[in-house]
């Protein structure tokens, strides 16, 4: 219950910045968590173990300049009763039309794993906008500690 309401209190920061200014869009998204578990390193190994769950959260896209952006989302992600928030600030480039790649470190806090429950990820991003609202995108997070789990997200993105 406490991390439902400091979701919401990020949620409602994040409504309040993008009505304060007219460029910057403001969306939700969300949908299939593959998480792959006993990962050392960056190196997948002999017995990968993998986790089904699912995500949601926010984002806001602040334009720099033309083709560029700054995009930090808040994400809650669930696998079985593993549950943590994964909170990507990425650097969003528009590589082509309507294909964008986003990349930049994602701050994750874990509430039910680890003895050290704050770590610093990789994340690389793609995203296909279908139209001006809709995008599909698939991102993966890469852990740079041992034991760490690396995450395949793939879902959809609605800007309001």
């Amino acid at each position: 219950m406490k991390s439902f309401v400091y979701l919401l209190l990020i949620s409602v920061c994040f409504c309040h910045f993008s009505y304060s200014q007219s460029t910057t869009d403001f969306g939700i998204k969300g949908g299939l968590n593959l998480t792959f578990i006993k990962v050392q390193e960056a190196n997948f190994g002999d017995n990968i173990e993998v986790k089904a769950g699912y995500y949601g959260g926010v984002f806001v896209d602040v334009p720099i300049e033309n083709n560029l952006s700054i995009q930090p989302e808040v994400l809650y992600i669930g696998l079985n009763d593993f549950r943590f928030i994964n909170a990507p600030i990425y650097l969003n480039y528009q590589a082509a039309n309507r294909f964008y790649i986003l990349i930049g470190p994602s701050l994750n806090y874990f509430f039910d794993f680890f003895s050290n429950k704050f770590k610093v990820r990789a994340d690389l991003s793609v995203a296909y906008q279908f139209t001006k609202a809709l995008d599909v995108h698939m991102k993966y997070t890469l852990g740079f500690e041992e034991v760490t789990p690396n995450g395949l997200f793939i879902g959809l993105g609605f800007r309001l």
